[in-house]
């Protein structure tokens, strides 16, 4: 009959009888596991069976043997003894007489329990500041085991029922999606005795099985804290139960709530892995707090079985005028939402499409600018819940630019009407639409002369002046045709200021272009002619060389020309290089005109990009609560003493202006150009025309 014996930190076979060899029971040591404690143990643990009851021959016979063992060996047992009932074995391993444990832990054995023998590690706890000053009871958060981290979110007070304390963790986990549970023991030592209340936390430890158990202690009429983190394996085994070094991080729970962090940028001499290894602990901490907000909803003044302290623990912040803008902004999104839905279905009207209208609007800044507000107020007062903090960022940032918008809108109206500018607006415009015709007219006048002392050809001079002079008396007729009704179009072109001051501007860039509609004909028809010559010049400079363009491979292939063509080409090429001059003429001064109204324009839709794109909510939270809009953070030290645990304050870093804008920037209409300083001189040396609005596809002017 055969029994199993457990040693410090081994185990033992033992047999009936003494009439095994030694032999026999180094086989049965290396079968059954590893060996057992010095003499100085089995010398207690025989004691302690004698005064048990156990037989005392099969004690001293088993002593003798081992001694007799030592001897004719000559070497210092190391086994272990244990006394059975009517049995008794022993089990010996040599070793060196001055062997000296080592103090290195060893990993445990395969199948054993992780936290009964482990290295000492360095953890961090982050401990909300709200409650520094609560009273005693259990730390509630979430351990995040990949950066060895404790988030505590709340502090449960005595007393309280076990089992209620659960239930409230498995609720807030299924709200929350986030593992909360008991992270250990918090003791405020103010009021309540230090040994009771010690014993009282030491058994918290067997109800809520948590490894590590943290126990967290501020000391009684000091600022001294106290941390551990242990591996608690029960009262069965005390001896098994190890410590970790704790390092305490304090952070400010509303602020870590209610920001947003930002991934940083990566820098040069950072490889990526690096950065995204940095902020993973911090984003653990910042997604924690924020998806824990069931776990907020309860304050002091509820009464319910399970007592927390947090942020709102004081009271939770609310407003009447928040809660009812809340409650009625659902009806009024949803008749906003609908009657947005009709204005987009009757705006896309087959009728509307038709080449005349669907061309006019699509050149029209005052139509593209309309069409953007469209769309921005349909998502503005869309019914869905924006899905993630910045999808809702980007909505309060298109309310406020909106908001803005208009109320520039009414103030420029109420400006407007209230000094009656747009009468003297409309009676000013007729004379300086006839005084920019007659400076139209001496510039004409002054290039089919001799400009600047040059000699032009008379015949092409006199016929493009001629040309452009009929050109301007076109242009003065129909401005005194549209007088009398330029107050009135004017006065709707104020009324459209309510609709907001992008509007506005867009209306105005609308008439100036419409007002320098003639400067835009004299462009058109010099770049045309300009660009004639220039391209003919081009192929009859590669007739000379003997090449030509091949129109199917896109390339210069090599070409032979017989005489007559090569004579022609001759011909050709004098008359366009000796009309060049005149026309080049013609087509740089149009070509200033129009440069100078584009830039006009180009500086109205720029002021309407910065008010539709810039994001003002986010600027205002970075100026009124930098926490909001997080960087990352950075720590002071606010204790380090030996013996103590190393203190910490977490603060946030704000993101800067430039990030700012960078993140949050809103989209644009973007209908209008956008060119290079290198594509723009290549247009203008190539005589291609420069369009205020954007072409589709890729094709050539």
């Amino acid at each position: 009959m055969l029994r199993r014996g457990q040693g410090h930190g081994g185990q033992g076979r033992c047999a009936q009888g003494m009439g095994r060899t030694r032999t026999q029971e180094r086989q049965g040591r290396c079968a059954h596991g590893p060996p057992a404690p010095a003499t100085g143990t089995l010398r207690a643990r025989n004691a302690r069976a004698r005064a048990g009851g156990q037989p005392g021959c099969l004690w001293g016979r088993t002593v003798a043997r081992q001694r007799r063992e030592r001897t004719e060996m000559g070497l210092v047992s190391r086994g272990a003894a244990e006394v059975g009932r009517g049995a008794a074995s022993a089990v010996d391993r040599p070793g060196p007489p001055d062997a000296v444990p080592n103090p290195t832990p060893t990993p445990p054995a395969e199948g054993a329990d992780p936290g009964s023998s482990r290295p000492g590690m360095v953890l961090k706890a982050f401990f909300p500041t709200c409650c520094a000053s609560a009273d005693s009871g259990l730390l509630v958060g979430r351990w995040v085991p990949e950066q060895s981290s404790a988030v505590v979110l709340a502090v449960v007070h005595f007393p309280f029922i076990p089992i209620q304390v659960k239930e409230l963790l498995a609720q807030v986990q299924q709200a929350s999606q986030v593992g909360v549970t008991v992270l250990g023991t918090w003791c405020h030592r103010r009021q309540e005795p230090e040994e009771s209340l010690g014993h009282f936390l030491e058994g918290l430890g067997a109800i809520f099985s948590h490894k590590p158990w943290f126990q967290l202690c501020r000391e009684r009429g000091s600022k001294s804290w106290s941390c551990k983190a242990t591996h608690w394996q029960g009262p069965a085994s005390p001896a098994a139960s190890g410590e970790d070094q704790v390092m305490l991080i304090f952070y400010d729970q509303r602020k870590v709530l209610l920001s947003q962090l930002h991934p940083p940028t990566a820098l040069p001499d950072r490889q990526a892995g690096d950065t995204t290894a940095s902020a993973g602990g911090l984003a653990a901490v910042f997604d924690t707090v924020a998806r824990s907000e069931a776990l907020f909803q309860s304050d002091r003044f509820d009464e319910g079985p399970v007592q927390l302290s947090h942020w709102q623990s004081e009271g939770m912040e609310a407003s009447i005028l928040v809660e009812l803008a809340k409650w009625a902004a659902g009806p009024v999104c949803l008749f906003l939402a609908c009657l947005l839905s009709l204005i987009s279905a009757a705006s896309a009207c087959r009728v509307f499409k038709l080449w005349p209208l669907s061309f006019i609007w699509s050149k029209l800044s005052t139509c593209e600018q309309l069409r953007h507000r469209l769309e921005q107020l349909t998502l503005i007062f869309s019914t869905r819940t924006a899905e993630s903090p910045t999808q809702l960022m980007r909505k309060a940032n298109m309310l406020v630019s909106v908001l803005l918008d208009v109320a520039l809108g009414l103030m420029l109206l109420s400006w407007l009407h209230r000094k009656d500018l747009i009468g003297q607006l409309a009676d000013a415009l007729i004379p300086v639409a006839d005084r920019v015709a007659e400076e139209l007219q001496h510039l004409l006048q002054w290039l089919m002369g001799a400009p600047a002392g040059l000699k032009m050809n008379r015949a092409l001079d006199q016929v493009l002046g001629r040309f452009f002079l009929y050109h301007i008396h076109l242009w003065i007729s129909y401005i005194h045709l549209m007088s009398p009704f330029i107050e009135r179009i004017l006065w709707h072109v104020g009324l459209s200021a309510c609709l907001g001051l992008t509007v506005a501007l867009s209306i105005l860039s609308d008439i100036i272009a419409l007002l320098t509609f003639h400067i835009y004909c004299f462009y058109v028809y010099g770049a045309r002619l300009y660009c004639l010559k220039i391209h003919g010049l081009s192929s009859l400079w590669r007739l000379f060389r003997g090449k030509k363009w091949n129109v199917l491979r896109q390339r210069v292939d090599s070409c032979s020309y017989d005489l007559d063509q090569l004579f022609i080409g001759t011909l050709l090429f004098t008359i366009l290089v000796f009309l060049l001059p005149t026309t080049a003429l013609y087509y740089l001064v149009f070509t200033l005109l129009r440069l100078l109204v584009v830039a006009v324009q180009g500086l109205i839709h720029l002021l309407v990009d910065l008010i539709n794109s810039l994001p003002l909510y986010s600027l205002g939270l970075r100026l009124c609560r930098p926490y909001r809009l997080a960087a990352g953070v950075k720590f002071r030290v606010l204790e380090h003493e030996t013996g103590r645990p190393l203190r910490l304050l977490m603060q946030i870093n704000p993101l800067p202006y430039s990030r700012v804008v960078h993140t949050y920037r809103l989209p644009t209409c973007g209908c209008h150009p956008k060119h290079s300083w290198g594509s723009l001189c290549r247009k203008l040396f190539f005589g291609e025309l420069i369009y205020p609005w954007r072409q589709r596809g890729n094709k050539q002017d």
